[in-house]
């Protein structure tokens, strides 16, 4: 048996159904107040459980051989931040102890990219818990941090960072994904100088199953695929789908000044804001890795994003996003 934590998320679902398509025995560690409509189709074994009631995850691991825990409190913007550490650090640290009390034979950790070093971007790139910027990118980086210290105690986890997956059944969507939706919906008139590395979330997908059976445990292993800047993000969207590209770059002071001002008007409302400073302050930094590593010791291949943006497109589109 195999446990999926965050199966009804965008990656967690498309590991799930990957290993549930190769003919393996899937269990997913679902809230009840989870949106299953991502995995609504898979024969998977439900356990309702929360990451953060550590008692729940006993009865969740047993019998399993292997764990991977996509789950995370993903959100650039929260009006009580303290729920992403409950969820993000102190979930993680409960699981991979339920796992080792298990005595699961493999672990595979989903941390971000925003984990990883910048410049440089490889796995061993320098980096600390003050280059993360946001409670989101500090709380996977102590998530990430305990993964690898349970690893170097003995249980045998592996580290992935995948980078900005896309494709379909980004339900919620991502950040990622909403930047595809918001230039659908055309409410993308200007754009920031900055760079993402987009992945096909069907390789990041593959990707997990490799590291679990190739990775060596306590080792980090980057799932990216190709550098953009956002500009060559949103041509290549405007060639996909001949929807015009915006022209106007807007000065990083004038991003930070509309992303504080609505972060500080969501304090007043609790609706998250369209633009938030968090991530504004994320755009200075182009998110920019190699990948030499995974493809080195896992035979990781990540193909063309533009299949994965037309995929992303279309889905959003037939599910009326836009």
């Amino acid at each position: 048996m195999i446990l999926v934590t965050g199966a009804s998320g965008f990656v967690g679902g498309h590991v799930a159904r990957l290993l549930a398509e190769r003919g393996c025995p899937v269990r997913v560690l679902i809230r009840k107040t989870s949106d299953l409509r991502g995995i609504a189709d898979l024969r998977v074994e439900r356990r309702f459980g929360d990451l953060r009631e550590a008692q729940t995850l006993d009865a969740a691991v047993d019998g399993c051989e292997s764990v991977y825990h996509v789950a995370a409190d993903y959100r650039l913007w929260t009006p009580d931040p303290s729920e992403l550490y409950r969820s993000n650090v102190e979930g993680t640290k409960n699981l991979l102890e339920a796992a080792r009390r298990a005595g699961v034979r493999r672990v595979v950790y989903t941390s971000t990219v925003g984990c990883i070093g910048v410049p440089g971007g490889s796995e061993g790139s320098p980096v600390a818990l003050a280059d993360m910027t946001g409670h989101y990118k500090r709380s996977k980086f102590l998530a990430e941090q305990a993964a690898l210290e349970y690893a170097e105690a003995g249980l045998p986890v592996v580290v992935v960072n995948p980078t900005a997956p896309v494709g379909e059944r980004d339900l919620k969507p991502t950040p990622t994904g909403r930047i595809i939706v918001d230039f659908l919906r055309g409410r993308m008139p200007a754009y920031v100088d900055t760079g993402l590395n987009l992945v096909d979330v069907r390789d990041v997908a593959t990707g997990h199953l490799l590291a679990a059976e190739r990775g060596r445990p306590g080792e980090r292993y980057i799932l990216g695929a190709r550098n953009m800047t956002l500009r060559q993000i949103l041509e290549t969207l405007a060639g996909l789908t001949g929807r015009p590209a915006p022209k106007v770059r807007i000065p990083y002071a004038v991003a930070w000044a509309y992303g504080a001002a609505g972060t500080a008007l969501a304090r007043w409302t609790g609706r998250e804001p369209r633009a938030p400073l968090e991530a504004v302050r994320m755009s200075r930094k182009k998110m920019w890795v190699r990948t030499e590593k995974a493809e080195r010791e896992l035979g990781f291949r990540a193909g063309p994003v533009e299949g994965a943006l037309q995929r992303a497109t279309e889905w959003f589109l037939t599910n009326q996003y836009c």
